[in-house]
Order: C-alpha cells, then structure tokens, then sequence
C-alpha cells in the first residue's frame, strides 16, 4: 500500500471512529510507529486531522475551523460534483444568494453565462470570483470581515439581509445533524447564516459528507429549514433517511 492509500484510509478510519490511535493503525497496517505518526502529521498538515496524545482526531470532531485555503483543498472532486449538481436548483433568472463556502465557490464559478442573475454574497472571494460577469448584478454584504472564513458578519451585514428576499439560498455548514440542526464555530456567522434562510424562498445546503453528524458550537438553523440537502455519495447508509424524515430532500451525487 502506497503512504498516500494508507493516509486515505487512516482520514476515513478517523471520520467513522470519531479518533485513531499510533498503536492501532500501526498494528493494522503493519507499519512501524514512526510510519503512522508521519502519516498523521501529513494529514494534520492537510488541515483534515487534528494530532493528540497518542492519536488523531478529525477536524469536524474538535469544532476547528480550518481557514478557508485549507477547506478548499479538501474533499475536491466531491465538492465539485455538489456544485454541478446545484446548478439544477438556480431560478431561470432572478436573485440568488451565495453563503460563505469552499464548495459554494465553486458554485460561483460554474454559474451559467446565458442567464442574469442578481447575486447576494457576504463572501469576498466569491465576489472576486464574480466581478467580471457581465451577466451578474452583484450584491456584496458588508460587514466586518472574518479573515479566517473570508465572510463579513455582525450588524451591517443583518439590516441587508432584513432588507432582502431572494429564490434560492445556496448555504454551507461546518456541521449537521437532526438532533443539532446546522452549526458552525462563530456566532457572527451564525447570526448572518440564520438571516440568509429566513431571507430567501428556498433554503439549499450544499455539504459533503464529513459534515453530516458533527456538531459545533453555534447553531443558525433546523434541518427542517432546509428544502433541498445536495451531498456525496460518501454519506453512511441511513444518514439520508434520518435527514429526509425531519424535512427536505437530500440528493448524494
């Protein structure tokens, strides 16, 4: 087995068990300690794993954020089927809003070119990504800035949204779960997230797998808020189910 096959296999042992130990893995994969623990360094440096005693614990387990580069480095061809996939959700013409979101900036990207659209965002790489569509009126909410995630929050950012109704809200979590609903680390963007579903006629999620079943520390919304969940195919059997029974559709690309 190639180190890069072990690693994949140590990150999805991770996710499943919630933690992984040196000891474990080593006596799995036949490998040395020191092997392992270059594994898990390689993978904490990806920004997927998170090292403690003895161990590894996944990033969604601990709440940490990862700052918005290492997020988009992460889960690439899933995050990127999602996006296609929501591109069947966009109203023929009208406004839409693009929530803060390494996979919702790939959504940016794949907007169509024959259609216009007036585009609310509070995230200023996705308005980078859009300042040269002709074909788009966009919106950018501001705010004070979160340099972590790239997203403006607290209060100039809620009197537009108060002010605003859009078709469709694209939106992203850093975790989900029906007996937590849609949390993520800052109330700041909490707040701004739970504005953004109230705001729009139809609420969209955009989430790959790892973030089905973590909670973190502020909650911005209930599963049954949701129309429409668009995930991967990584998702365990019988998450789609439970996630259908409290309300919206959930569509595993």
């Amino acid at each position: 087995m190639y180190a890069e096959e072990r690693q994949q296999a140590i990150l999805g042992r991770a996710r499943r068990d919630g933690r992984v130990d040196v000891t474990g893995l080593a006596a799995e994969f036949d490998v040395t300690y020191e092997t392992i623990r270059r594994d898990l360094t390689a993978l904490e440096r990806h920004g997927v794993l998170r090292r403690v005693h003895g161990g590894a614990i996944p990033v969604e387990r601990l709440g940490f954020e990862p700052a918005l580069n290492v997020r988009d480095s992460v889960m690439t061809q899933e995050k990127e089927r999602i996006a296609k996939a929501a591109l069947d959700e966009l109203p023929a013409e009208g406004a839409i809003l693009l929530d803060a979101g390494s996979t919702i900036g790939r959504l940016a990207e794949q907007l169509p070119v024959d259609r216009e659209f007036t585009v609310v965002t509070n995230s200023l790489s996705i308005a980078l990504t859009l300042t040269p569509r002709t074909n788009i009126n966009l919106m950018l909410l501001g705010g004070r800035l979160r340099t972590r995630t790239q997203a403006a929050v607290d209060a100039w950012a809620l009197r537009s949204l108060a002010e605003s109704f859009v078709d469709v809200a694209f939106m992203a979590t850093n975790g989900i779960s029906v007996e937590r609903g849609l949390t993520t680390p800052d109330p700041a963007e909490a707040e701004v997230k739970r504005a953004m579903i109230a705001s729009a006629r139809r609420a969209v999620l955009l989430a790959d797998h790892t973030k089905v079943g973590n909670d973190h520390f502020a909650r911005f919304a209930s599963v049954e808020d949701l129309d429409l969940i668009i995930t991967d195919q990584g998702l365990a059997s019988g998450l789609a189910d439970e996630l259908e029974a409290a309300g919206p559709r959930v569509r595993a690309v």
